[in-house]
């Protein structure tokens, strides 16, 4: 499915600002579920599809004929219905698609604002569909400027200053909230990228030496212990235990479902559970112990008012830039799409000026040749100079355009 007169370019999803926590976890993608559509859209014949699943957005970009086709998609892949959707969602297409690929990759989107986590995982799920086979050349150059402008926005502005993400808001929750939270035993379950991150603010921004870890697969926790001495590593087999153990628990486990439920917790002592998991990973009726306080991303996500008022300064410096790399994208892009029309025209032109030229120097004594191929090939330049101008008018239909040029000079 090429970008043509009947497709195209389109981002659907549901995110943070229209879809809570739990109704984000509806229609989040698990990897294979990813691979799985992706799959199905090749099949399909969408050429152009990558998906970017995170725990504040589950989005799919991609050409197609009508939205609803990468609707469908998604809701066939999770557990989300079609008319749930259509009341969070968010629908781009064409160029307000690009433009929200753009402000997602420079942190304006971000839940945090200014967190370049997303650039990571923006990253990973190009790669991912560039393994399906389900990218193409717009997408590869359109995520190759989004990076390039992300890039710019990090070095150049302070967009991201007094950096943080939902891990680091882990760790000033605890901080915040526990006077004396050096001292508490503290359990991080869970060792993707959010429990690595989150066990490295707990070095960087506590004196805790009480920090556990365990992980499913252990020769990983074995690994990451080997750097970070201050913590200790526990077993899977004695999850239980550990929670006991715990005065606060952080759970960044990453599955489809729970993985800490009621059979895991004593409720004997007060406990703090930080959910840093998309979908949640902490079953909600362990808030039936009286002792059991349970905090999720969205409220981790509330930073401090003077930290975003700083960072709202800088969206301006931001947005320039984007507009700066946007503006360079769609140069390319007119150029991909007009080149072969333009040099088709230009080609014509030169075909029916040589034509005239040999007829005038049969015809008139003395003919100047040179002077003539000189002001027809200006006249030329302009032509072709003023069809490109109106091929970029934002109004103009090119494909209608495109299809003129075809009929009249190509006939």
């Amino acid at each position: 499915m090429l970008e043509t007169a009947k497709t195209h370019f389109y981002n659907i999803g549901v995110s943070y600002k229209k879809a809570d926590a739990n109704t984000r976890g509806k229609f989040s993608l698990s990897k294979d579920n990813q691979a799985a559509l992706l799959e199905l859209a090749k099949a399909k014949n969408f050429e152009g599809v990558f998906i970017l699943s995170t725990c504040n957005r589950t989005e799919i970009s991609g050409f197609a004929e009508h939205p609803y086709q990468l609707i469908q998609l998604l809701c066939h892949f999770s557990e989300g219905t079609v008319e749930e959707f259509a009341s969070i969602s968010n629908v781009y297409k064409n160029q307000d698609a690009v433009h929200h690929l753009f402000r997602i990759g420079t942190g304006l989107e971000s839940q945090i604002l200014g967190d370049y986590e997303i650039v990571g995982q923006l990253r990973q799920a190009f790669k991912m569909a560039k393994l399906h086979k389900t990218t193409n050349a717009y997408l590869e150059r359109l995520v190759n400027s989004v990076l390039q402008a992300s890039k710019k926005v990090k070095n150049d502005t302070r967009l991201s200053s007094g950096t943080t993400s939902v891990s680091y808001a882990a760790v000033q929750y605890i901080i915040k909230n526990l006077p004396d939270y050096n001292s508490k035993n503290i359990l991080v379950f869970g060792l993707g990228k959010m429990g690595k991150h989150t066990c490295k603010n707990l070095a960087e921004y506590t004196q805790n030496k009480s920090v556990c870890l365990v992980n499913r697969t252990e020769e990983k926790a074995a690994e990451f212990v080997k750097e970070h001495h201050s913590i200790r590593k526990s077993v899977i087999e004695n999850l239980t235990e550990e929670v006991n153990n715990a005065d606060v628990l952080i759970v960044s486990t990453g599955a489809d479902k729970p993985t800490i439920t009621k059979q895991y917790i004593s409720g004997d002592k007060e406990l703090l559970i930080l959910d840093l998991s998309m979908p949640e990973n902490v079953a909600k009726d362990v808030t039936d112990f009286d002792n059991i306080s349970l905090v999720n991303v969205d409220e981790l996500s509330k930073i401090t008012d003077e930290t975003l008022a700083a960072r709202k300064q800088e969206i301006p410096k931001a947005e320039a830039i984007i507009e700066k790399h946007k503006s360079e994208f769609n140069d390319w892009l007119n150029h991909r799409r007009f080149t072969p029309a333009i040099a088709a025209l230009k080609q014509s032109l030169e075909t029916i000026k040589n034509d005239e030229i040999n007829f005038q120097r049969k015809k008139i004594a003395d003919f100047d040749e040179s002077q003539a191929e000189i002001v027809t090939s200006r006249f030329i330049q302009k032509i072709t100079t003023q069809f490109v101008k109106h091929l970029k008018d934002e109004e103009t239909s090119v494909a209608q355009s495109l299809e003129v040029i075809n009929k009249v000079f190509q006939s």
